[in-house]
């Protein structure tokens, strides 16, 4: 195809799921629901911090997750293993999660009126970072033992995060990682990215992580309360 033809092509593709995320968008909020798309590399935790973080949330609001991996159950069955519920999408040779799976995910899930829904994509700081699943916000995980230089890597999923969480904190003394750096190299490409640094392994940090959904949570119902006596 001509370069011309590809990138209508992939404005094509994208702007159905553009309009799929603003339907999913839609129904978490007629739910109040808050959704959170959790995305990082292969090997940064994601599924360590989540499973810890879900059963330790579990007992004060509903919580769905919603796993995306290219094959196998295993981070789904690490979750209901908690005792929350999981939906497992395999993208087969698909590198991210789309709206579309999200929206047929969420049918499968029981409801979760006035909880919170994660969101664990594929590990990729590429192609997840253009596709819009309906999320409040996505949330950028990375870990003290992929250095440094990943936002400038991979600045596109850095400037779309409003979270950046820094796990493995508790290896950062026996690593050569400089946490400032880290922090600066991420304000780069996003000035306004909140970081908070935690162990998915020790639970350092993640009463912090837990103040910051409550703050998104207060923030949402405040705008939704806005929005309807407008």
């Amino acid at each position: 195809m001509s370069s011309d033809r590809i990138i209508q092509v992939e404005r094509d593709i994208l702007g159905k799921n553009d309009r799929l995320a603003a339907d999913n968008r839609a129904r978490f909020r007629a739910d109040d629901v808050l959704a959170f798309n959790l995305v990082s590399s292969p090997g940064a935790g994601k599924t360590t911090l989540l499973a810890r973080a879900v059963s330790e949330l579990k007992d004060n609001c509903p919580i769905g997750v919603i796993e995306g991996d290219q094959q196998t159950s295993n981070d789904a069955e690490r979750i209901r293993a908690t005792g929350v519920p999981a939906v497992q999408v395999n993208t087969g040779k698909g590198c991210h999660l789309d709206a579309a799976m999200i929206g047929e995910a969420y049918d499968r899930l029981p409801r979760l009126n006035g909880g919170i829904l994660f969101i664990e994509n594929v590990g990729n700081l590429v192609c997840p970072a253009a596709f819009d699943l309906g999320e409040a916000c996505k949330i950028v995980v990375l870990s003290t033992t992929e250095g440094e230089d990943k936002p400038l890597k991979y600045p596109n999923m850095f400037a779309v995060s409003s979270l950046m969480l820094i796990n493995k904190i508790d290896l950062a003394p026996v690593l050569d990682f400089d946490l400032a750096r880290t922090i600066e190299y991420a304000r780069r490409v996003n000035p306004k990215i909140e970081v908070l640094t935690l162990s998915a392994r020790t639970g350092e940090g993640f009463a912090a992580f837990y103040a910051w959904i409550r703050k998104r949570a207060e923030k949402a119902r405040a705008a939704s309360l806005s929005a309807v006596s407008a």
